[in-house]
């Protein structure tokens, strides 16, 4: 016998506090208010809204708890949004230079303006913590009225054929064996007349409404890079460097991997600093998180830092496909927005103002749909058509073919860069082929591993468990483990270790998994360990494992990172 669930009845339920999903549900009730004003004033005829019910779910403990980016932020969509946001008190600082720096080992080349891409101008840019700015974008929907509902994880989708109906959140109260716990309680049937994914990188129902609905059918795969940051205190810097912006590429990466550092100067002697690895590797020992620690040894690099103290940590995955890596984004009753559905700019590594502008088309087109009572595929469609129509197309596909420049390495990707750049973002062609990044991994006994592990000493350097730490990372011990192998274990003990030597062990930046002896073994193998209670969320196990064979999903409600001011 089924289950017995609360259910809830909403208009519009908005998965995932993020910018995108708080910007979808400030600009939905914005409209859903004028409409009610205009119809009781008798300006227009149309439905009674004033009952309309909007909800933004947030899986983590608070709004902002699970939100990470580098980051600095074109305006253009917040300006948008709340026009007078910088007079309602968000968080930030405006961009006053910014430098291109060119990194070999030990030695560093700033290149001269003139020979900067126009993508990395930083300047009448805002650098944000995401963290603060997520939080202060909540406050603002919450003063309009909707509703948003932390350590609410959506665990399912609610689909009654061709339909989204809503979506289902975790039960609570289950111990680590899959048993019911006195406290058990179980997840409610969020029901909506419009479904809205605003989840993030690889978000786990995201993931689903794709393969169920075949959303991504003649795209390209998308690819991903992971980026690990630290906030650092470097008492002074606010007096010669507050508002700069310091972009690198090269070492410490090989010729041909993807990827690049950045060190920002927040404001309050407060400096973001962090490196992005592609995950479109042949390697399979490469480590984000080592390749960061060692970015920081960079003379160049260490002495921004010099006299600091690092303060706070966390690692997310970044949406790297662009345009052509864009699923079709509608279905009957659900939308996907934000870094959800690839809105990222992979040439500007710039997310924020395109997720808080396709949050905002979608408001638009929800609200239609409950206007006119049909939140059928003929009207949602209408997302694609206000997105095509927008800047979001405008920007996204003037660098369209950007990442797969890299995939024959740095030098290469210098001279195709120059000619998209002449011809609108053609290159050689109008689009550019790629390969998942998983598929790019090659096996132990076919590369030559150029990973290398620094040595942390504790004040400049780190290693995993210290940033874990840092991540102010908690999970509840007793509940099932939310990061699901779903091969026979024996695989990762065989099969995995002889042709890629375990790469999750290496490519997690949080020390999730870890190969450990294994004294009931006949064979002397060693077997999987995962230390669940460590993950950041990042989800680069669920992207880079070369079987596709580890499904992250939503642990109990509110667990996860606490990324305070990143």
């Amino acid at each position: 016998m089924p289950e017995e669930r609360e259910v809830l009845e909403l208009d519009a339920v908005i998965v995932g506090g993020g910018p995108a999903g708080l910007a979808c549900a400030y600009r939905l009730q914005e409209l859903i208010d004028a409409h009610n004003e205009d119809v009781a004033a008798g300006k227009k005829e149309g439905p009674d809204l004033s009952e309309a019910m909007i909800a933004v779910l947030e899986k983590g403990a608070n709004v902002g708890d699970h939100v990470l980016s580098g980051a600095v932020m074109d305006p253009r969509g917040l300006k948008e949004l709340i026009p007078d946001y910088e007079a309602q008190g968000c968080p930030g600082i405006d961009c006053s230079s910014d430098d291109v720096v060119l990194l070999t080992e030990g030695k560093s080349v700033k290149f001269p303006g003139f020979a900067v891409p126009k993508w990395l101008h930083n300047v009448g840019n805002r650098i944000v913590s995401i963290n603060r700015l997520v939080k202060w974008l909540g406050e603002k929907v919450e003063e309009k009225g909707a509703q948003v509902f932390p350590e609410f994880p959506a665990a399912d989708l609610l689909i009654d054929g061709e339909k989204v109906l809503g979506v289902r959140t975790g039960d609570k109260g289950v111990d680590k064996d899959g048993e019911r716990k006195p406290n058990y309680e179980p997840g409610m049937d969020v029901q909506a007349k419009v479904t809205i994914l605003a989840e993030g990188t690889r978000g786990s129902l995201t993931k689903k409404l794709v393969k169920r609905f075949a959303l991504d059918d003649g795209k390209n795969p998308q690819v991903y890079a992971t980026g690990v940051k630290e906030v650092w205190k470097v008492p002074g810097c606010d007096a010669k460097s507050r508002g700069r912006v310091v972009h690198t590429m090269g070492w410490p990466l090989a010729r041909d991997e993807f990827g690049g550092g950045w060190v920002y100067f927040m404001g309050e002697d407060l400096v973001s600093v962090g490196f992005v690895t592609g995950l479109d590797c042949a390697d399979p020992a490469t480590d984000p998180h080592a390749k960061f620690q060692r970015f920081k040894t960079h003379p160049y690099v260490k002495e921004l830092l010099a006299g600091g103290e690092m303060l706070r940590y966390g690692a997310k995955t970044i949406p790297e496909g662009g345009w052509w890596s864009r699923p079709q984004s509608y279905v009957d009753g659900c939308l996907i927005v934000g870094d959800a559905g690839s809105n990222l700019n992979p040439a500007r590594l710039k997310g924020i103002h395109t997720a808080i502008k396709t949050g905002m088309l979608a408001a638009e087109t929800a609200f239609e749909a409950l206007v006119k009572g049909d939140a059928s595929k003929a009207t949602l469609g209408g997302y694609e058509d206000r997105v095509s129509g927008s800047w979001v197309k405008d920007e996204l596909y003037a660098v369209r073919n950007v990442h797969q420049a890299f995939d024959k390495g740095m030098p290469w990707a210098f001279l195709d860069l120059g000619l998209q750049m002449i011809t609108g973002g053609r290159g050689f062609k109008d689009k550019y082929a790629a390969e998942a990044g998983h598929e790019r991994m090659r096996k132990v006994a076919e590369v030559k591993s150029s990973a290398e592990k620094p040595k942390f000493d504790g004040e400049l350097t780190f290693d995993k468990l210290t940033d874990v730490y840092n991540s102010g990372t908690t999970h509840e011990e007793d509940q099932p483990c939310h990061l699901v192998v779903t091969v026979d274990p024996n695989h990762c003990s065989t099969t995995c270790a002889e042709e890629y030597g375990n790469p999750c062990q290496h490519f997690c930046p949080a020390a999730v998994y870890e190969m450990e002896p294994a004294p009931e073994r006949d064979d002397g193998r060693e077997k999987l360990k995962i230390n669940g209670s460590n993950c950041v969320h990042c989800k680069t196990c669920d992207i880079m494992d070369p079987y596709q064979a580890i499904e992250w999903v939503t642990p109990e409600g509110g667990g996860g990172p606490v990324y305070t001011d990143l």
